[in-house]
């Protein structure tokens, strides 16, 4: 149990989670709530130098289960450092992916498996998942062509790519209470909408 509320961005690449994380940790703030606003991987220094390893295009061909692994470190080391702490001091945490992109990436992509993935993470995070998980849908060939320079997983196939949409909404569909699901083809200003009426929701059912 933590007093402060954990909040993840979750989708394909290009949806425009970074964007919506630091809107939402904006309006919080002006709120005056504390928001510790961070990403993954990373959010850690040890966390920051694996995320090079995994997204590096130097890298291709890493064997999946490495890559799972991979992730599951930089999400331990930054849940104990970083996430945990701010949760038990009541602040407010804001994640640009978490757990369910392992699920979604390694786990149904990779074909690695959703339940072996997601119990390498929660033992590395000693189960900590997320009070509200906020999906952005999106075209992958969309997505794709917003990006510039892609790393290592954003240059896999459209294919791969369409996998891992599948894998959110699937995810997403069987807790739907935990997930909000949007069209990420909608506008700034409606998504960031939908996003505040939610965890203005959340905050009142808490």
């Amino acid at each position: 149990m933590h007093s402060g509320q954990f909040i993840a961005f979750e989708g394909g690449e290009g949806a425009g989670k970074s964007t919506q994380s630091q809107l939402l940790a904006a309006l919080l703030r002006s709120r005056g709530n504390t928001v510790v606003l961070t990403r993954e991987p990373g959010g850690t220094p040890a966390a920051e130098a694996m995320r090079k390893i995994v997204l590096d295009p130097r890298f291709e061909g890493l064997d999946a289960r490495a890559e799972a692994l991979l992730f599951a470190a930089s999400r331990g080391d930054h849940v104990t450092q970083i996430i945990r702490p701010a949760l038990a001091r009541g602040d407010t945490v804001i994640t640009d992916r978490y757990l369910d992109s392992s699920v979604a990436y390694q786990g149904i992509a990779r074909e690695l498996g959703v339940d072996t993935v997601r119990n390498l993470s929660l033992w590395a995070t000693r189960d900590l998942v997320p009070d509200l998980t906020i999906v952005l849908d999106i075209d992958p060939q969309l997505g794709l062509s917003r990006l510039n320079n892609p790393d290592r997983l954003e240059a896999e196939p459209l294919a791969w790519h369409r996998r891992v949409r599948d894998g959110f909404v699937e995810l997403a569909a069987a807790a739907p209470q935990r997930y909000l699901v949007l069209a990420a083809d909608a506008s700034v200003e409606d998504l960031a909408e939908s996003i505040a009426a939610r965890v203005d929701a959340l905050t009142v059912s808490e």
